[in-house]
């Protein structure tokens, strides 16, 4: 610790004489005619050419220095000559300039003797000062927590991080392209809400000082999407912030980005093939065309057909439960403790009959699902928003897909009959009354909606987070979260060690 203040002292040291050289250490703008990636592909001899970003490496040998410049996309050389800038000012950029600072360069382009894309530089504008040292360059930022926790180190760092999250970035813009082209309308919905409804999940609560009372933040948008389409939008989607207040692991956030989208007029079938288009689409264009995505020794065709499976057909197959054999959860949860199966749930004796189904789910099957799979014809005690099937009153019209063990997406039919939706929600106020953290509240305000009519809907979320974990190889989720929340740190210092750890 005691280094790190010593040689930030020494950089305060020479930001002072920058100021007392008269020059701004920190200056209002500065003008460019190109980003670095840009420049990269310009022609030798392109003169006047201006471009800024952060030193990230310095050589200096004798009359001529180079030097790595670099930004989110990019990096490029720059050539510094004593002979061109003036012996005063290249001694004072060298006694001045510390790898880790911002400056601006003009000059022009030309290729070295080894192959290189090099800047000859012959005007440099001192942008913003370092004070604290970067980590040793080989080593960079290794330690988890601290990626996290400083992730705009891990940027500078790292170029894996920075390829993971530009992967990131083309991936929302493609996906609003392709729902674009589809005829939808993005829009906007609210995050604080007067009843935790949308799902099943435990909700996050707090208080709204102006109008004295508690309020949710939301676990889903889907009722106010839904009230959208009453309202007369037919094809809608938004990219929304959910938080649900469950357990954390390496495949589950609390607050995670979810975008979820709502047709008049289509059913569930409609909305898998839609989802199919958009995923081929997506991962087409993310990779040049190539529709296999490589997972550790795993290669998975998106190409390939896709599969269909009913819910009860799974179990049946993994664990030789026959659910529609149980009526209550009673009867299934002493049936799972006959074939020795232990689910990990908390207070797995409360779970309703439908989050009891899911917990034997995430057990036995959903790992094992590795190939792009349609989960189909779920329990209806496990949808409680979704519409029922015609031929069998006890499925519902929903669907599932999942990828190498994690759902991806989730979509049905929406149930627009008001009565049967009342009824739904009351039975799962019941359920958590009796201490089923995870069952909806009922939505008074969404029911009264409901009575103004709905066409036939279907809708669908996409948990982006958790795709975007599969698509980079992630094993955990919070390496394509820019800043998972974090317990406090007691200590904000960090050394050397804790860095490279």
């Amino acid at each position: 610790m005691g280094e790190i203040n010593e040689l930030r002292k020494i950089r305060e040291e020479k930001e002072q004489k920058l100021i007392d050289a008269g020059i701004s250490v920190h200056p209002e703008r500065f003008e460019i005619t190109h980003t670095l990636k840009q420049v990269r592909e310009l022609e030798p001899g392109v003169e006047n050419v201006k471009v800024a970003g952060r030193v990230m490496s310095k050589r200096k040998m004798g009359k001529i220095s180079f030097l790595d410049l670099r930004d989110i996309e990019g990096h490029i050389q720059l050539c510094l000559k004593k002979d061109e800038l003036g012996e005063e000012k290249y001694k004072f950029i060298h006694e001045t300039l510390d790898v880790g600072d911002f400056i601006g360069v003009e000059g022009d382009t030309f290729v070295t003797q080894t192959g290189e894309k090099t800047i000859r530089v012959k005007k440099c504008t001192f942008l913003g000062k370092s004070l604290r040292p970067l980590p040793e360059k080989f080593h960079g930022v290794t330690n988890k927590e601290i990626l996290y926790r400083e992730r705009h180190l891990d940027l500078i760092m790292n170029e894996e991080t920075k390829k993971r999250f530009l992967l990131r970035s083309k991936f929302i813009k493609l996906m609003r392209d392709f729902l674009d082209s589809k005829g939808f309308i993005e829009v906007e919905t609210p995050i604080l809400q007067n009843t935790a409804s949308g799902a099943t999940a435990r909700p996050f609560i707090t208080h709204h000082n102006t109008y004295n009372t508690d309020v949710y933040l939301r676990i889903s948008p889907e009722l106010t999407l839904k009230k959208l389409i009453i309202g007369g939008f037919t094809n809608i989607f938004e990219i929304a912030r959910d938080f649900r207040n469950e357990g954390i692991s390496v495949n589950h956030l609390q607050d995670f980005t979810m975008v979820e989208g709502y047709s008049a007029y289509y059913n569930y079938e409609d909305n898998m093939k839609l989802m199919q288009e958009m995923v081929r689409y997506i991962i087409s264009n993310l990779f040049d065309g190539n529709l296999v995505v490589k997972i550790g020794d795993k290669e998975i065709d998106f190409g390939d057909e896709w599969d269909v499976v009913s819910f009860r057909d799974l179990l049946i197959k993994d664990c030789g439960i026959d659910i529609d054999k149980y009526e209550t959860a009673e009867e299934l949860l002493q049936e799972i403790k006959n074939r020795n199966i232990d689910l990990e749930a908390e207070n797995i004796e409360s779970l309703g009959r439908g989050n009891l189904i899911d917990q034997l789910y995430k057990k036995v099957s959903r790992p094992n699902i590795i190939k792009p799979t349609f989960l189909t014809k779920h329990p209806i005690d496990l949808s409680p928003l979704a519409r029922s099937n015609d031929e069998n009153k006890n499925i519902s019209d929903r669907f599932q897909l999942i990828v190498n063990g994690q759902e991806i997406i989730n979509g049905y039919s929406e149930l627009v009959d008001s009565v049967e939706q009342e009824k739904r929600l009351i039975e799962q106020s019941k359920l958590k009354e009796n201490g089923d953290e995870e069952a909806m509240s009922i939505d008074h305000e969404y029911i009264k909606a409901m009575e103004y009519g709905m066409p036939p809907i279907s809708g669908w979320g996409l948990g982006i987070d958790r795709f975007l974990q599969f698509l980079t190889n992630s094993y955990n989720i919070r390496d394509v979260v820019l800043y998972p929340l974090l317990k406090p740190r007691e200590n904000v210092e960090i050394d050397d060690d804790e860095i490279q750890e």
